[in-house]
């Protein structure tokens, strides 16, 4: 027997914060870990705007990846390329003689064996037209002459290959943002500039398009706001078209990552960054569906300005980052999303075939001059009606259920009746989303509230007393010339029962840490009989420092807050899955500088942090991290310290000491430091990372405790400024010189006359010490903007002593 089920669909009223969850593919989570780098060092692959094509061949699949800004060291444009196998996890750099020129923002398309450059940023004035070719096989670079249409100059563009052409759209050159459809065709070398018809897409940059049989799907980007459209260009008509796409779109965004995976087109990451970066948005191209899946384990990854590439079943993430003030340059590290759970959905969807535009076979279903023939089901002489046939089954549940949130199930070989049935009378919602049921036994159609009005549970039984009991004849019916009480009737004898969906039940119980929370806080201060206007001092974000939720400064202001403190805190803990919870306080305004964060929950305030591959341990209440100096703690480790002897001046913890020994190799690292909470937590680092042997601790002030005369390096890591300690780092220094890292807070427009005042007092204060230096600025390094308009610069400056000339 057969009965048509009718289920609460995803369109009852959920909070935003659980939106995201309730409106992706049911049960449907992509893991994603973080990709083991051997061969090259993974800082290597610290990069955004760079490019990436995969190459594959019968035994093996590799990335290959051009350009890019940052790197390992000192973060600039590049123009090195890598091949990286995400099987074995090995990078190798491919040397090439007559390579590009370093740039960010350029397009790479691979076509047969070789690799397309296009464009790209050289510098912040000089905007490349050009397009080189990398011959995989041979291991060659060429720069191309080619004819046709003028390429102009541009950047951040989207390009996908069809074929042997390749297709760029938009893009930027200085100010000037471009709506251009260019095609270059790889065989003749030529370029043109192609007049589309259809719907103009406008001018963009930072949107990203993917090739999907003969045509492009081009998605968002940024024209004076992010954007959030999809269109689609017809490379055989020549024709553009907006997309029009079921399901919840994508949030607008730039700077984003497409890709293809069978029948799936895939957005993932972008800018802004928002709630929805932990998901990847799916474009079913059978249904023109969108679809959302969530990915766990996400929150280190930042995929702004990354690449995407498939290989085999993995989605492989090289790069992204961003620099902001607060946190400084980040880097996503090479991560790994296997998409092969979605096939699961893919089979399903075929096998249910449940698009708008597919068809689902049915037995009784026919067509005839465009209308549905529909052979209503044989009731009588050997067919024993059971009694639940003769009405449309309720099935009681508790609580109340929305109008708008049932669907109907029907069995699968009656599927493409039950959907024409429901969409000629109104009743299938097509705002919502079809699905299965029960290992695909069953199809569920989002039902309109018209069709929940006329069977809701206290009227159905009336009318079903007034459904005529004169069985059907075994003949076909005109669909166009049924009225809906026979459609009705039709429905009854396919058995339809009305019940809840399970899982809408549970995703409506599935709520957000911070719904969770505002709840449970809501219920504590009614029961203590405050104001509800205290739940406008709940946070919206918290940070995790090790396994510790640290809440804002500017949450539970009110000193109310302590005096239910006790009830109050670990309500917040369990919200937010933690064992320890903090509260931030401003850094104390003292010489040691020291944390004023306050414990809610929890015995202490010891976390354990590893980064670039280095364990840092710290008592969190007591000492400050410098979470936004990781560039320049890479930086400084990939400087090559053999057998030289290096003073910190402001050691803390070990945020440099430990990078200089560990990675460095540096012979001997003098750390001087007069915190003794950094001190105990400079010496567990030591031990932990196994280089206590090779350095010693100098309790105090510097000015003191210093050496003086020993070291080839010094480094000065004190904001806003360390300029009090600059004679101490002199006199550290060997009579022959060496290196000075000075850092300090500088504003955005006084970078150079800052690099001079230093210069000129290292000069100074050498001169006045007896030596004759010759002192330079080598580089000055941009580590991040420490407020608007202030930048966290470290200047290397290089003392070298000047011999005297021997005069013969």
């Amino acid at each position: 027997m057969l009965k048509l089920n009718i289920v609460p669909s995803e369109k009852a009223s959920f909070s935003r914060e659980s939106l995201v969850e309730t409106e992706g593919i049911p049960g449907c989570s992509l893991s994603i870990s973080q990709m083991v780098i051997a061969g090259e060092p993974i800082e290597r692959l610290f990069l955004w705007g760079h490019s990436t094509c995969t190459l594959e061949s019968t035994n093996k699949a590799e990335v290959l990846i051009f350009g890019g800004f940052g790197g390992s060291g000192s973060h600039a444009r590049r123009h090195d390329s890598f091949l990286l196998d995400p099987l074995h996890g090995t990078l190798r750099e491919i040397n090439v003689a007559g390579r590009p020129s370093p740039r960010l923002g350029h397009t790479a398309s691979l076509i047969g064996d070789c690799m397309y450059v296009i464009g790209g940023r050289a510098d912040p004035t000089n905007i490349l037209s050009e397009l080189w070719i990398l011959n995989t096989l041979k291991n060659e670079w060429r720069l191309l002459d080619c004819i046709g249409s003028a390429f102009p100059p541009r950047h951040r563009h989207a390009a996908a290959a069809v074929g042997s052409k390749i297709y760029v759209f938009g893009g930027l050159n200085n100010d000037a943002i471009s709506s251009s459809l260019h095609v270059l065709d790889t065989n003749t070398l030529q370029w043109e500039e192609l007049i589309a018809h259809g719907e103009q897409p406008c001018a963009r940059h930072s949107h990203s398009m993917v090739a999907y049989g003969s045509k492009l799907f081009m998605f968002g980007g940024y024209y004076g706001e992010a954007l959030g459209d999809l269109y689609s260009f017809d490379t055989i008509t020549c024709s553009w078209e907006v997309e029009k796409v079921g399901g919840r779109s994508p949030y607008a965004r730039f700077s984003h990552s497409m890709f293809v995976y069978k029948n799936f087109i895939g957005i993932i990451g972008g800018c802004p960054v928002t709630q929805h970066c932990q998901e990847l948005t799916l474009l079913d191209m059978r249904s023109l569906v969108w679809k959302h899946v969530t990915l766990s384990s996400m929150d280190k990854a930042l995929f702004v300005r990354s690449t995407a590439n498939v290989v085999r079943d993995d989605l492989i993430m090289v790069g992204g980052g961003a620099a902001c003030y607060a946190f400084g340059t980040k880097f996503s590290e090479p991560m790994k999303i296997n998409l092969f759970p979605l096939l699961s959905l893919d089979d399903h969807d075929s096998s249910r075939k449940l698009g708008e535009n597919e068809v689902i076979k049915e037995e009784e279903g026919m067509m005839e001059n465009g209308n549905v023939l529909l052979q209503a089901p044989h009731v009588g002489t050997g067919s024993p009606q059971h009694p639940e046939m003769q009405s449309l089954n309720v099935e009681n549940q508790t609580g109340q259920i929305d109008a708008s949130s049932w669907v109907v199930k029907l069995e699968k070989k009656h599927a493409k009746l039950g959907k024409d049935i429901l969409k000629k009378f109104g009743w299938l919602d097509l705002e919502r989303k079809v699905y299965a049921q029960e290992d695909g036994l069953f199809i569920s159609f989002p039902v309109t509230e018209k069709f929940c009005a006329i069977f809701s549970e206290d009227r159905f039984e009336v009318l079903s007393d007034h459904h005529p009991s004169k069985p059907f004849r075994a003949e076909s019916l005109l669909l166009n010339d049924m009225s809906s009480s026979v459609a009705l009737d039709i429905l009854k004898e396919y058995g339809a029962t009305k019940l809840p969906d399970e899982l809408v039940q549970k995703r409506k119980a599935c709520k957000s840490p911070l719904k969770i929370m505002t709840e449970a806080v809501a219920s504590l201060i009614r029961q203590k009989g405050l104001s509800d206007k205290l739940l406008e001092q709940l946070p919206n974000r918290w940070e995790r420092i090790g396994d510790i939720v640290v809440l804002p400064i500017s949450s539970f202001r009110d000193p109310i807050w302590n005096s239910i403190g006790e009830e109050l805190w670990p309500i917040i803990a369990k919200s937010l899955n933690t064992c320890r919870l903090a509260r931030q306080g401003r850094v104390a305004a003292n010489g040691t500088r020291d944390s004023t964060l306050e414990i809610l929950v929890g015995d202490n305030g010891w976390v354990d942090h590893c980064e670039n591959g280095i364990l840092y341990s710290f008592d969190a209440t007591k000492c400050m991290f410098s979470w936004g100096n990781l560039s320049e703690k890479i930086r400084m480790a990939s400087s090559d310290c053999t057998d030289a002897v290096i003073v910190d001046l402001f050691a803390g913890i070990g945020y440099f000491v430990l990078p200089f020994l560990v990675r460095a190799k540096a012979k001997l690292v003098y750390a001087c430091e007069w915190n003794p909470h950094a001190i105990e937590a400079l010496k567990r680092n030591l031990e932990a990372n196994s280089v206590s042997d090779r350095c010693i601790i100098l309790e105090g002030d510097n000015q003191i405790t210093a050496p003086k005369g020993v070291a080839d390096r010094v480094c000065l890591g004190l904001l806003p400024s360390s300029e009090g300690s600059w004679l101490t780092a002199v006199r550290a220094l060997r009579s022959n010189g060496g290196i000075l890292h000075v850092h300090g807070n500088v504003k955005d427009t006084e970078v150079e006359l800052w690099a001079n005042h230093v210069s000129k007092s290292i000069s100074e204060i050498a001169r006045s010490e007896g030596h004759r230096w010759e002192v330079t600025i080598d580089h000055v390094e941009k580590v991040k903007w420490y407020a608007p308009h202030i930048r966290h610069l470290v200047a290397d400056v290089k003392c070298r002593r000047i011999l005297d000339e021997i005069v013969s």
